[in-house]
């Protein structure tokens, strides 16, 4: 019999993702405007569309140039 794991990217856990939905399933719509508008006034970040079949190649190109 196989065991299906699930796979975490570095640094998580199932304790921090079930922190993370929780987070997300608790917010008001206030609070979740809030953090979109913060987020979105980051100088340190850009958010951009890209057709979705350039995803894994801009998700390898972050991985890559990781700090």
């Amino acid at each position: 019999m196989t065991t299906d794991k699930n796979k975490f990217p570095p640094g998580f856990d199932e304790v921090k993702i079930q922190s993370i939905i929780e987070h997300y399933e608790n917010q008001t719509e206030e609070e979740a405007v809030a953090e979109d508008e913060t987020i979105m006034t980051n100088e340190q970040q850009t958010m951009m569309q890209i057709p979705n079949n350039l995803v894994p190649i801009i998700r390898e190109l972050i991985a890559q140039n990781k700090p």
